[in-house]
């Protein structure tokens, strides 16, 4: 039965294993549709549409660039929609999710073959716009769904254990779609995009029917209602967020850490279905096949990186699925500079152990991402959920745009000729050198930031007591560990907590 949006509930609604089901099942459209966009894009524009490797990846970037400016604005509207018509009928997070749903089938306009540049452009940022529209409230509902350190693991863990078996199936699919149609057939990426399109709108009416927001306090409803953001006030309320949230010391450490995860597996993606085909003879099949399995392998990584982070902490949960990804990529480079192809039963080795890495990557930002609204909440006052979503999104499709976008421009440069069989030895060892180099400085750069990072069970339940103080009129801290455990975590003095501090303008201070 659908569970309602309702704020005039009265009591916590408890977070049932249906409701976990659905929100993680959201993630095909998260973590599947960037597996499939990651793999498989560059190489249906180079090979089957006629694209050099730099129009591919400027495809890429525009869209990415576009979505970022776009992301933070739905997130600030979400938080800002307060209570009007369409927030009371249908929540002001959800209610993006439900408008997206009927235009989640244009990810299959994507992959029709035989266009222009200009018709790839096009359907590319269109589905970054329809995507930015659902996963950025979406990525709100952990914090409006649960308050506690453990439910919020949990929710992230369902997400991300359902990102990987849709990102398994995006790579598997192709092999098996390959197998029926030949090689060469472009059909392969359309019946895939029309596959998936529909899997979306099914994860998102899941979504929308078994989640909910938590009550909010009718006073800040009515503040919104006064102070509803114009258009214009929505794009300087974008920046304004960009850089407030940006003050708090947990979120920027949870973005250093998210990065160097993110964009590591990002050029590993750009560089990687390159370097079996071109650097190894390798072809569709055998990627398919390699990135699948590491795929699976990364689900199971997430199950392992749930006990851990819970057990010890995300950092060194981090630091360990770090080491793991990084030796992968050393080992599959000196497997191809001994001369190994890529049917050599030695390369199951570096798959597994990209996939126990990539997998925890992959979990321990989304896991940490949940609890940001929380620092931030002891710093200012105020729930912003939409804000940090929106944020997060920016700075990630910025990054990411501008990681792929080296790679193409990288290969492009080394001489890559689109639609051949081959390629000359200078575009082989850009591939293998944009591999190499680029995954393992951006795992250094997010294991550096991880030592920094304190967040545990433990420090978010003592953060949580001095919140519950601080809603209770008390402005000292019940302890001096405490006192300095919320200091590290959020980055100010005590005595500057709550709204005491020029995070927020005067109006939007408690």
């Amino acid at each position: 039965m659908a569970e309602h949006n309702n704020a005039a509930t009265a009591a916590p609604r408890q977070v049932r294993w249906y409701n976990l089901v659905a929100y993680g099942s959201n993630d095909i459209l998260g973590g599947g549709s960037m597996a499939i966009v990651g793999t498989w894009v560059l190489i249906f524009y180079t090979s089957f549409c006629g694209l050099s490797a730099a129009q591919a990846t400027l495809i890429f970037g525009v869209a990415r660039v576009l979505d970022a400016i776009t992301s933070p604005l739905i997130g600030h509207l979400s938080d800002n929609l307060g209570r009007t018509a369409l927030a009371r009928r249908f929540g002001r997070r959800r209610f993006f999710i439900l408008a997206a749903i009927p235009l989640l089938p244009s990810f299959a306009l994507m992959w029709v073959s035989g266009q222009s540049f200009w018709y790839y452009l096009a359907t590319y940022v269109l589905f970054e716009m329809v995507y930015a529209m659902e996963i950025i409230p979406y990525e709100t509902l952990a914090s409006e769904m649960a308050t506690d350190y453990r439910t919020k693991a949990k929710l992230a863990g369902a997400r991300i254990v359902c990102g990987q078996l849709s990102a398994a199936g995006a790579a598997f699919l192709p092999g098996w779609l390959v197998s029926k149609l030949g090689p060469d057939s472009p059909d392969t990426y359309l019946y895939m995009g029309i596959i998936f399109a529909g899997l979306f709108m099914a994860a998102a009416g899941l979504l929308y029917a078994f989640s909910w927001e938590r009550q909010r306090p009718a006073e800040l409803d009515a503040e919104e209602d006064q102070d509803r953001p114009t258009l214009g006030a929505a794009f300087v309320a974008l920046y304004r967020s960009l850089f407030s949230t940006l003050r708090i010391r947990a979120f920027r450490l949870h973005l250093g850490m998210y990065l160097g995860g993110y964009i590591s597996q990002d050029i590993y993606n750009a560089a990687f279905t390159y370097f079996v085909i071109y650097a190894l003879a390798g072809s569709t099949g055998i990627v398919a096949e390699l990135v699948g399995v590491t795929y699976l392998v990364q689900l199971v990584a997430v199950l392992l990186a749930i006990n851990f982070a819970l057990r010890l902490s995300p950092a060194a949960t981090y630091r360990a699925a770090a080491l793991s990804f990084g030796a992968s990529v050393l080992l599959f480079l000196s497997m191809y500079a001994a001369g190994f192809g890529a049917t050599s039963a030695l390369f199951w080795a570096p798959v597994l152990l990209a996939g126990l890495g990539r997998g925890a990557l992959n979990y321990i930002p989304w896991a940490t991402y949940n609890y940001m609204a929380d620092v931030d909440e002891i710093v200012t006052g105020r729930r912003r959920e939409g804000a940090f979503a929106g944020v997060m999104t920016f700075i990630r499709k910025m990054s990411q745009a501008a990681a792929v976008m080296l790679v193409g421009l990288v290969m492009d440069g080394a001489g890559f000729v689109p639609k051949a069989h081959t390629q000359s030895q200078e575009a082989i060892h850009a591939i293998v050198g944009v591999l190499g180099v680029g995954v393992i400085t951006m795992l250094i750069i997010g294991v550096l930031v991880s030592t920094r990072f304190k967040l545990t069970p433990a420090t978010h339940g003592i953060l949580l007591d001095e919140i519950e103080r601080f809603r209770g009129g008390e402005r000292t801290p019940s302890d001096p560990e405490h006192a300095r455990i919320v200091e590290d975590l959020s980055g100010w003095r005590y005595d500057q907590l709550w709204g005491n501090n020029p995070v927020l303008n005067k109006r939007q201070r408690p």
